[in-house]
């Protein structure tokens, strides 16, 4: 998957908006981010997951813990090329609906 198309995934779920952070473009829903991408480096960028999945992921070549974010919470992959899109979209999704669940019941309820 290219960054475009990374990109148009992310702005197609529900609630999703755009913007830069530490130069680094964001993906977030609510103002939390879900996908951190250093954009002026090739297209490594880092997403939430599940903390029981965090091993497995870290062992994979290409992917280890996120730097500045909640250990063993948030991992960094190297590039858009480590994981299929079939993967890539899942965890995405998967990092979102993390990131949403933190969210007060209602403003959730706007995006299910």
């Amino acid at each position: 998957m290219d960054i475009e198309s990374f990109r148009a995934y992310c702005l197609s779920l529900p609630g999703t908006t755009e913007g830069m952070k530490w130069d680094h473009l964001c993906f977030m829903i609510e103002e939390k981010i879900y996908v951190i991408i250093a954009i002026d480096e090739g297209t490594r960028f880092s997403i939430k997951c599940n903390p029981e999945d965090f091993d497995a992921l870290t062992a994979r070549d290409g992917i280890g813990q996120a730097y500045h974010l909640a250990k063993r919470q948030w991992i960094q992959v190297e590039n858009l090329d480590v994981l299929t899109d079939k993967e890539l979209k899942s965890r995405v999704a998967d990092s979102r609906a993390m990131v949403l669940a933190k969210l007060p019941k209602k403003t959730q309820a706007k995006y299910l």
